[in-house]
């Protein structure tokens, strides 16, 4: 990818970040500490048991070095903004989705490059792959900041001080960085599509199984803090939808020679919206099944006392 490509990428995702930003509101950061259980649980799950248990499927499924790498650093970014709108459309909490995700990308400054390096070098070997490129841990600190944090304090700040474009323009940030950072992912995928070809099956299944596991510590760890349907929805896809379009900017800026890992990210980036609608659907389905037996017993119960 040429530096102007790659300064556009950037410029795409930090888009990203301030359009999210504009959507937040003091009220949505005043919700949260006052019923801290659901975003403290999404978050524990997205920076300490998925990376960590995204290092242990490295070890023990054997893969190529630059495909652990890849899913490790996938694991390592927050969950990005197509998480609120699946989450809108699965009713679930939206705006405990969207201040997740705010929180999630300010902290995702440090954890993110701490996770990443942390893990890849507990796994031999991704550890000697890290060795050979050499990244320095402080300039992806620095890129991951220029990329999420400030660009979200800028958000938030300009929806602070004019609500007024904010709410206006809300909608376009969204929507046009979601369709270029698509335009993005199709020609990571493009630009490697021989080497995808040849191992597409290590690749699909890498990408299908490490999603599935995202969701499901999501939706478990919601389920065993008893959270509410609304909430465990909302962590599920904060969870499961990861930011894999920071995953390509780093991949770009730092290993643009693994091919390996730009699939990776690439290919999660297709696959978690297929998995993220067919989950939303999953959901409407039961809640309709739901609905309609709720009220089936209501008119059996008011037949039977209208006999009595």
């Amino acid at each position: 990818m040429s530096s102007t490509s790659l300064l556009l990428l950037n410029l795409i995702l930090a888009m990203m970040m301030f359009g999210i930003a504009l959507s937040l509101k003091p009220a949505d950061f005043r919700q949260v500490v006052r019923q801290p259980k659901g975003p403290l649980t999404g978050l524990a799950a997205q920076f300490v048991l998925m990376p960590a248990l995204t290092w242990l499927l490295t070890l023990l499924v054997p893969m190529p070095a630059e495909v652990a790498l890849g899913l490790i650093l996938v694991a390592s970014c927050p969950g990005g903004s197509f998480s609120n709108i699946v989450t809108y459309l699965a009713k679930g909490n939206t705006a405990m989705s969207i201040s997740m995700t705010g929180i999630a990308s300010v902290a995702a400054a440090f954890m993110t490059p701490f996770n990443f390096m942390f893990y890849a070098s507990m796994n031999p070997r991704t550890a000697q792959l890290l060795k050979q490129i050499a990244v320095p841990p402080e300039s992806l600190l620095i890129v991951v900041t220029l990329v999420l944090a400030l660009p979200l304090a800028l958000g938030l700040i300009c929806s602070q001080l004019a609500p007024g474009f904010a709410r206006r323009s809300e909608p376009f940030f969204r929507i046009i960085s979601l369709l270029t950072l698509f335009g993005f992912v199709a020609i990571a995928l493009i630009s490697n599509w021989p080497r995808f070809i040849v191992g597409a099956s290590v690749f699909l299944l890498a990408v299908i199984f490490h999603n599935a596991l995202a969701l499901g510590i999501g939706w478990l760890c919601a389920w065993v803090m008893k959270l509410p349907v609304a909430d465990r929805r909302a962590i599920t896809l904060e969870v499961g939808l990861q930011n894999s379009g920071l995953g390509l900017g780093i991949i770009f800026t730092f290993f643009g020679d693994l091919t390996g890992m730009a699939i990776i990210a690439a290919g999660w980036g297709i696959w978690h919206l297929i998995s993220g609608m067919g989950l939303c659907y999953c959901w409407h389905r039961l809640d309709n099944r739901h609905a309609a037996l709720t009220t089936l017993v209501s008119s059996s119960r008011e037949q039977h006392k209208g006999t009595l």
